[in-house]
Formats: C-alpha cells, structure tokens, sequence
C-alpha cells in the first residue's frame, strides 16, 4: 500500500499542541512508553503533548536510560502500564531491544491491547509481535541522503555507527545502499565505527569521541564531507562540530527540525514557541547562517518522531473507539496521519523484506514513511 498526503503545516502544529480534545468514549485509556529526553527528546516531548491533548486518556512512563543493560526493568515495566484494564493500547517509541520481549508478555496477559511500535530495533521479528509498525523509511533516506550530498557538493560521506545498529537489518542494509549510491555519483564513503552509547563509556564517551573524530575527519578528507551517525544521543555534537568545521550534514538519524538542531546551535525557545516549527526553522537557517553554513545543512521539515506518536494516538483513538477494521486497518491509520501531517508532503508505504534466499517478504502491518527535505 502507498498513499501521499499533503496538509498545512498550521494544522500540523494545532493537532500536535492545540486546545484539549474533547471527550470521547469514557472508560480507555492509551500507554505511551517512550525514551527518555537524553536519549531522544522529541519522543519524551511527543508523549507530553499527547497527555496535553488527551489528559484523561493518555498515561506514559520512560524507558531506562541505559535500556540494554536494564532489560528486566524495561519489560517489567511496559507490562506494568496495562495491568489497568482500562488501557485498550501500548505505543512503544522507540520500541528498542527488548520491545519484542516486552510486547509478548502484554499479549499474553492483555490480548485486547493493541500493540504499536515506532522506530523498531528488532526489525527481523518485530511485525510478527504487534499489530501495527511505524518507521522512517531507512532504505530510502540511503538514496535521498546521497542525492542531497551531491547537491551539497559533497565528496565524502562519513557514516558513524557501532556493532549493535548494525545488527539491525534496516540499517544495515541503508549502510550498503549509502555505499553503493555513494559510489556512483563519485562520492567517497567512509564507514567510521563510533563507541556504542550503551556501552561502558555510556553516552558522554560516545559524544566527545564524535566532537574529537570530526576535526580529524575534516583535516583528513575536506569540509566538503557529511557526516551522519545513526545514534540519536550523538546528534547534537555531530551538528555543532560539523558547523564549527565548515562540514555538511544532510540529516539526523531521527530527521526533524526539532532533533539536535536546537541544542546544536544555541537556540533558546520561549514557552509560547514551543513546538512551532516554522519559529524552529527560521532561527536554525539563522544561526547557521552566521557561522557560514548556508545551504550544506538539512532535514525533515516535520519531526518525524513527534508524527508517529501523534498519528499512532489517534489510531489507538479509533481503534478503542471501534473505528477501525481490526487491529491492522490501513485507511484508519492514513486518517490518523492525515490529521496530524504538515505541510510537506510524506509518502507512507508497507515494508518490504528480503529475505536469505533472496525472495521478497511484504510486511502488510509495517510502514515506512518518507519526507523531502528542507536546506537551510
């Protein structure tokens, strides 16, 4: 299935921070478990305006920080957020290692609770455990990445990523297609290994190797070089160092105005600015173009990851409501696009697998969605 929607941006805003909905149905409620703000802001934020916009429905909790060496924690508690029985369903963003685990345990204690993952890490088995799947379309951005490098006139394209991302299937397949597109329009790849947030160092030690291996990068191969990693913890560093180097970056791993970009470059928003995009935008083309970095910076001009909570609220919405064709309905979950998408336009399509023996598998509950960019 593939479908383009094209809203105002306005509208995208109002639906994300507008008034208090009304009431609907009495007696449902929807879990949001999401990352915390270190490990990626725009889900943390995502999940605060859906409890803005829907306080007596709305109950959402944080993942431990460091969730791979918390596993037991982290699936304790998904399954402790629908013992109340008034939860009709679970949006996991990010449904990181162990959301798999996590969702199995739910469905055999709760299979009336729907089931939805955003921005998956087990992406080999993760459709099989809920009922509705929503990402950015890692494979494509492979291509898109590459084109808006070569507008950039970029040379080199530096890809930071460690063991663990690239265990995932997505990405490592969006990792070989950088390669190959990369390849040719005569762009040089380099497949740089960066420490695992995660890991012993934790996050610090992961952003002050970014802020230490860009400068060398640059002396290496040129400011004509983009820099993109796959960790959402390393954004904010890669950003200011690539600017303060005269680097390129084309997008974050999560694209969004609201990712990283803010914290990068100093920008301050006042609370009555707070999730205004097109404020956010004017003053990251600002910033960035006084340090001359004009026209070789670029995302999503709609924060992906606020999108997907704020469209997977309103699907759970219609399936509690019981507007929906079962627990997978394709045209329910347009709708529920539809009422949250800016102005640009966003292609939204079902994932499809290749297989070990080479055979393409269609994913009918997985989508991927895909935005243009916006060059600052």
């Amino acid at each position: 299935m593939r479908f383009r929607c094209a809203l105002t941006l306005g509208f995208f805003l109002l639906s994300l921070v507008g008034e208090v909905a009304p009431a609907f149905a009495e007696g449902y409620k929807i879990a949001l478990y999401v990352n915390t703000v270190s490990q990626n802001e725009e889900e943390y934020r995502s999940a605060e305006q859906a409890a803005k916009k829907y306080p007596d429905k709305i109950v959402f909790q944080t993942m431990p920080d460091n969730f791979m060496k918390e596993q037991e924690t982290l699936i304790a508690n998904a399954v402790s957020m629908v013992a109340d029985k008034s939860v009709k369903a679970f949006i996991m963003n990010q449904a990181v290692p162990g959301a798999a685990a996590a969702f199995d345990k739910i469905r055999k204690e709760r299979p009336d609770v729907l089931l939805i993952a955003i921005n998956p890490a087990e992406q080999d088995v993760i459709s099989s455990k809920a009922d509705v799947v929503i990402q950015p379309d890692e494979l494509a951005m492979g291509y898109k990445m590459i084109e808006q490098a070569k507008k950039f006139g970029a040379k080199v394209f530096v890809h930071y990523s460690f063991p663990r991302h690239m265990s995932y299937p997505l990405l490592a397949r969006r990792r070989d297609i950088l390669r190959q597109e990369a390849e040719k329009a005569g762009i040089k790849f380099v497949d740089a290994t960066a420490p695992d947030p995660t890991g012993d160092a934790g996050l610090p030690g992961a952003q002050q190797f970014i802020i230490e291996d860009i400068p060398r990068k640059v002396a290496e191969y040129g400011k004509d070089t983009v820099f993109f990693s796959t960790n959402c913890g390393m954004q904010e560093p890669l950003i200011k160092t690539a600017l303060e180097q005269g680097a390129m970056v084309v997008q974050q791993c999560c694209p969004s105005p609201f990712h990283a970009y803010p914290g990068a470059l100093g920008i301050q928003i006042p609370p009555d600015k707070a999730g205004d995009v097109e404020y956010v935008i004017s003053q990251i083309k600002e910033k960035i173009a006084a340090k001359g970095g004009s026209g070789r910076f670029s995302t999503w001009p709609v924060p992906a990851a606020m999108l997907s909570t704020a469209a997977a609220v309103e699907y759970s919405i219609a399936f509690a409501e019981g507007k929906t064709k079962g627990r997978n309905d394709p045209e329910a979950l347009k709708a529920a696009f539809q009422k949250v998408l800016g102005s640009t336009g966003i292609d939204i399509h079902n994932y499809v697998e290749k297989t070990a023996d080479g055979k393409e598998k269609l994913h009918e509950n997985y989508y991927l969605i895909l935005c243009d960019y916006i060059t600052f």
